[in-house]
């Protein structure tokens, strides 16, 4: 299967009708210029001369709410996304917007440009975390926009924030429950960081707020993760993208930033199946070879195999063996005594988030 290829457009603050205590889109986005057509031509150019596989190229509208802005605008930078989807050259567009910018007149336009994937920055489904967060909108709006694009045909996409003014363990699951309700295809999983420039980073300085611990953050996200895994929906990120800015001591204040945060997060859920899957095996000074994908390769050894240390002394093992396998993240061969294990994680993980 080839790598999807993503040509990132970031429209910083265009049409957004509010600032949420959260946010500073043009501190987030690296840039604080509006893009226009000569722009966007010369980003997809210039990412598609990157591209050694181009049989799936997706340009991706992030930032801003899209479809708040101007209808000219839109459609201009609209019009050129689709005369490369019409040239074969982009297999698909994504954008992203707020849940109360969706209608069906906004979702006819888009059909008229063959945008494929919409993303709605929920970020969470509780009411106060919402009226904390000064989102501008309530949870109905979520459903119902969502109910919206899916019925026009457009493929759903959910973001989800953890760490909120308001919000806590329990709201962020009960999020994940509604979030399962409504199916989207796939999910994003942001910590909220504190960004300089915003309420929120006010609030942080005069002890009004305090941001979730690293932590606390990989638990909870461990959680959400196993329970979108389980519930087949796809969480494909889970952290803001680090970039010069992104990282604390720039424009991070506070939080539970980690440039690889989605790695810490599946290292602790593997270290979960290991120790629970062999709990009542005799482990002890033997040695066990795994063979899986190479993303789980080091997921298991963990950032200088830390993750390795600690499953082995659980386990009181002699040492784990690594090896590469064609095979999908979710499954194993794992030799022990002999003895060849093949194994689906999803028919063992177990989650504590449950809904009602």
């Amino acid at each position: 299967m080839s790598k999807k290829n993503i040509i990132p457009i970031f429209v910083p603050h265009l049409g957004c009708p509010n600032d949420c205590v959260f946010c500073n889109q043009k501190k987030i986005a690296s840039a604080s210029t509006n893009v226009d057509e000569t722009f966007l031509i010369e980003r997809i150019e210039e990412y598609l001369s990157y591209f050694k596989d181009k049989s799936d190229v997706e340009i991706a509208f992030y930032g801003g709410s899209f479809t708040a802005i101007e209808l000219s605008v839109q459609n201009s930078l609209l019009k050129i996304a689709k005369k490369y989807k019409d040239r074969g050259i982009v297999k698909s567009i994504r954008l992203s917007t707020r849940p109360d910018c969706i209608d069906e007149k906004i979702l006819n336009n888009l059909k008229n440009f063959c945008v494929d994937t919409i993303e709605l920055g929920v970020q969470s489904l509780d009411e106060n975390v919402l009226k904390f967060s000064n989102r501008g909108h309530n949870s109905k709006c979520v459903y119902e926009s969502s109910k919206l694009i899916k019925d026009s045909g457009f493929k759903l996409g959910l973001q989800q924030m953890i760490g909120l003014p308001g919000d806590n363990k329990e709201l962020s699951y009960y999020t994940a429950c509604e979030f399962k309700k409504i199916g989207p295809e796939f999910v994003r999983i942001y910590p909220t960081l504190v960004i300089a420039g915003t309420k929120m980073a006010k609030d942080y300085e005069s002890g009004k707020y305090i941001p979730l611990s690293l932590e606390d953050t990989i638990h909870i996200c461990k959680e959400l993760l196993k329970f979108y895994i389980l519930n087949d929906i796809d969480v494909i990120r889970i952290g803001l993208q680090p970039t010069d800015n992104i990282r604390l001591g720039a424009d991070v204040v506070a939080g539970p930033f980690h440039p690889s945060i989605r790695q810490l997060v599946s290292e602790e859920l593997l270290y979960d199946f290991f120790v629970e899957y062999f709990k009542n095996i005799d482990t002890k000074d033997k040695v066990m070879t795994v063979y899986c994908s190479n993303k789980n390769i080091s997921n298991i050894a963990g950032q200088k195999k830390s993750n390795k240390n600690k499953i082995n002394e659980e386990l009181d093992l002699r040492d784990i063996k690594l090896k590469f396998k064609n095979l999908s993240d979710y499954e194993f061969i794992i030799s022990l005594d002999g003895k060849e294990i093949r194994t689906d994680i999803r028919e063992h993980i177990k989650t504590e988030i449950k809904c009602t």
